[in-house]
């Protein structure tokens, strides 16, 4: 995550990047479980303090929240996060499209039995009673009464702990057409 600090760093300097680094929560045996090859919980948060401590802009993706599994920890998420350096914070509740469905259900089956039905039925309550939309502006946040209670948490935490600020855009003015042979021609 952090092996093109050097360079990520020159480019912020000039406003060319920004990072987006999701954690989806910050318990090391259901990070493990959920993604068995990813950077632990420690090591993300590690990665958020060493990319903005090199003056890279740094957004933490709160990624997935799972309304009965991962949805108590927005508020911890988001202070560490910002206690490691995160300038900005987003969210995506779970989405569960296509095979993606059955491959979490039988997941949760198997490491939490006793809750699986709940989170589901979580689940499909942000979901208009399905386990996926994927309506353009309701696949990534849901809707209904658990998916607006979500977005309610997240905004407050985000303002608690100064992570509301406007993005700055990237620029764009420092990039030039290649005037190399067979470079390929503009489109306009």
């Amino acid at each position: 995550m952090t092996r093109d600090i050097d360079i990520l760093s020159q480019m912020a300097e000039l406003g060319l990047v920004r990072v987006s680094l999701s954690v989806t929560t910050l318990d090391r045996k259901l990070a493990r479980a959920m993604e068995p090859r990813a950077s632990t919980p420690q090591r993300r948060m590690e990665a958020i303090a060493q990319l903005s401590s090199a003056g890279i802009p740094v957004t933490m993706m709160t990624a997935p929240v799972i309304p009965g599994l991962t949805d108590r920890e927005i508020e911890t998420l988001l202070k560490s996060g910002a206690e490691a350096g995160a300038r900005s914070a987003s969210y995506v509740v779970l989405r569960l499209p296509l095979e993606i469905a059955d491959l979490f259900r039988e997941w949760l089956e198997s490491e939490r039995p006793d809750a699986a039905g709940k989170i589901m039925s979580l689940v499909r309550q942000t979901r208009g009673g399905k386990d996926y939309d994927a309506t353009f502006h309701k696949r990534g946040r849901g809707e209904g009464p658990i998916a607006e209670l979500i977005a309610q948490r997240f905004e407050k935490a985000r303002r608690r702990y100064g992570l509301d600020g406007e993005r700055q855009p990237l620029r764009t003015d420092l990039f030039e057409v290649p005037l190399e042979t067979g470079a390929q021609m503009s489109l306009f």
